[in-house]
């Protein structure tokens, strides 16, 4: 772990905001010059607090309407391993994210479809058919507010 000062934190900030800024934008924004801030952006990746460059996409705008997180506790936890779990459920294109989680449930997964009825196909016919699948609990994403972060 490395030292972190306001100028590292605020470069976090706009590259977690707009990941496309360069150096020099970045520099001009906070009073650096191109090659500082290039070096301190450098410094940001090689510690491995910079782990590149994601694109955000627009779901709805893709024809992606509906986002469900659904909580599945295993069944068998001793008959199938959280691996065999795992290498299936991250099979399923329409699955986003698979946590595992402590609590009430084991898995915690982010799945995208294209509406309702698309989202009952993926939950009968791939999630409920996983090895191990026992309790299912969804909740349907009404909406959601992005933040950057604990900088």
């Amino acid at each position: 772990m490395i030292d972190l000062d306001e100028l590292d934190r605020k470069l976090l900030g706009a590259l977690a905001e707009d990941a496309t800024l360069n150096a020099g934008a970045l520099g001009r924004r906070f009073g650096l010059s191109q090659p500082a801030t290039w070096r301190r952006i450098k410094r940001l990746q090689d510690a491995g607090i910079l782990n590149g460059k994601k694109i955000d996409l627009d779901k709805e705008k893709l024809g992606f309407g509906v986002t469900v997180f659904l909580g599945v506790k295993l069944a068998t936890k001793g008959r199938v391993s959280l691996e065999d779990f795992e290498r299936a459920v991250t099979a399923i294109p329409e699955v986003q994210t698979a946590d595992h989680v402590l609590g009430m449930y084991d898995y915690r997964l982010r799945v995208t479809a294209r509406d309702i009825s698309d989202f009952e196909r993926v939950l009968r016919r791939r999630i409920m058919t996983l090895p191990g699948v026992g309790d299912v609990e969804a909740n349907v994403l009404l909406s959601e507010e992005r933040r950057p972060g604990p900088l």
